[in-house]
């Protein structure tokens, strides 16, 4: 095991630039997610809601 300077440096920076790139992608995942949620609240806000008749208006609970 090299315990010279040098290695430790280069290992030092190594963990800095994998934890740059870990948190540039859960930044992008998190970015995903957010256009991900949008496009569903879009989706379920274009379905037509049922305002008359009996299918669709009721909820029926049993305790």
């Amino acid at each position: 095991m090299d315990v010279s300077p040098s290695a430790v440096v280069a290992a030092s920076n190594q963990m800095q630039k994998n934890q740059i790139a870990q948190t540039a992608q859960i930044l992008v995942l998190k970015k995903a997610i957010d256009i991900q949620a949008t496009g569903a609240m879009a989706l379920l806000q274009a379905l037509p809601l049922a305002t008359s008749g009996s299918l669709g208006t009721q909820v029926n609970t049993m305790a």
